[in-house]
């Protein structure tokens, strides 16, 4: 009986081993289902759910902008630095536009996937060493997904190496005046030890989302809000769920972890005014969705934007051409001009018309005439030169004599 007993657990000391061994391969081989939904949330690893504080702060900082002019409608802790979280991915989207309009990328090239960029954790589209997608499938990932691994996999196929992007994204956020941000990643996942977190501001990343709706292949990404991957085998879903009930929204970029709260960058366009709404550091998403939905309905319902001149726009001024074939001309605006208002403020609006009582000489089409000062409230907010709309010859020597 002793020796059966001795016998079993030799054995079991000698499968145990194998056992663990398999099952712990098994955990560690990355293998999405068949066809999976991705889930609009984050897919980093889940921490339990806190109460929230009786008396927490909504947000630790907002702003919200008009888009064309950078005017700022309300705002509070603007220059407040915070972790961006996954919002750092428009940094990396703005690169890449760059490189798109420069002809150094295409985005029907091919983009391989590295080891490295594979083993990125947090949201994922499951790329595998090896696997190649065209720079348009990668973005959609990105912008849609908030896919790490594609954007590790963006970053080494546009500069080489995470640490070269990287740099272009400083250099980036340096040529846009973003005074308060410094990146060190370009997915904006927490900071492993030693390393430091990225950070900015709503006022930097209101710059930043300027420069991202200039380009409406990016706004026609951000505007997904389900996109399928991998052959259909994936469904992306975009993790900004006011798409869903907020009219005219279209973007931009979600972020989270815990240490940097809920953040978002939003945008949407209600007749031919956009508005650009920034907060960050929300105890909850809910809490943070409800503020952007607060902040630009209540913009939208005050502010329009007002057109003060078109380009073209002849101004009924006469300006008197002593040399000239024709005796006189009226300026044309050579660009158009429009401004952000308050419905009940457009009566502290004026334009004065600043051009000389004449010109000598021969006139050329386009030649600058003078120019139209707007202000608001007696402050200047623009100016827009005024532009002679044709050529005028000068008469002949004699036909002047006898004038």
């Amino acid at each position: 009986m002793k020796n059966c007993v001795i016998t079993l657990i030799m054995i079991s000391f000698l499968v145990c081993p194998a056992w663990a061994r398999d099952t712990q391969n098994k955990k560690n081989v990355k293998t999405p289902p068949a066809k999976q939904t991705l889930p609009a949330k984050p897919q980093a690893k889940q921490q339990p759910k806190q109460p929230l504080p009786e008396n927490a702060a909504p947000y630790k900082a907002f702003i919200v902008v008009e888009a064309e002019t950078g005017t700022v409608i309300e705002g509070e802790n603007i220059h407040q630095q915070c972790p961006p979280a996954s919002i750092t991915k428009l940094m990396l989207a703005a690169i890449v536009m760059d490189k798109l309009e420069s002809g150094q990328i295409k985005l029907d090239d091919r983009v391989t996937v590295s080891p490295d960029a594979s083993s990125m954790g947090g949201s994922q589209v499951f790329l595998k060493p090896g696997e190649v997608f065209s720079l348009d499938e990668m973005m959609r990932a990105v912008m849609v997904a908030s896919a790490n691994d594609a954007a590790y996999a963006i970053a080494e196929f546009v500069a080489g190496t995470r640490n070269a992007f990287v740099d272009l994204m400083n250099e980036k956020a340096v040529k846009l005046n973003m005074v308060d941000s410094k990146f060190f990643s370009m997915h904006g996942l927490p900071p492993s030890e030693g390393q430091e977190p990225d950070m900015s501001s709503p006022h930097d990343l209101a710059l930043l989302a300027r420069e991202i709706v200039k380009h409406p292949q990016l706004l026609a990404w951000t505007a997904l809000k389900t996109e399928p991957f991998r052959d259909g085998t994936l469904i992306m879903r975009n993790h900004n769920n006011l798409m869903n009930r907020f009219s005219g929204m279209d973007g931009l970029k979600t972020g989270f972890y815990r240490e940097a709260g809920y953040s978002i960058v939003a945008t949407a366009s209600r007749n031919n005014l956009r508005l650009i709404a920034v907060v960050m550091g929300s105890p909850a998403a809910k809490i943070r969705d409800g503020i952007v939905d607060e902040k630009l309905k209540k913009a939208f319902a005050q502010i329009e934007m007002v057109s003060i001149v078109k380009k073209g726009d002849s101004i009924e001024k006469d300006i008197a051409l002593p040399d000239g074939k024709q005796k006189s001309l009226k300026p044309v605006a050579a660009a158009g001009f429009s401004w952000p208002l308050a419905r009940d403020k457009k009566k502290l609006l004026t334009k004065e018309i600043v051009v000389p009582e004449q010109v000598k000489g021969e006139i050329k089409q386009g030649q600058r005439m003078g120019e139209m000062v707007i202000r608001f409230n007696n402050e200047v907010i623009g100016k827009v030169d005024l532009i002679s709309p044709v050529d005028v010859p000068k008469r002949g020597f004699f036909s002047r004599i006898f004038d």
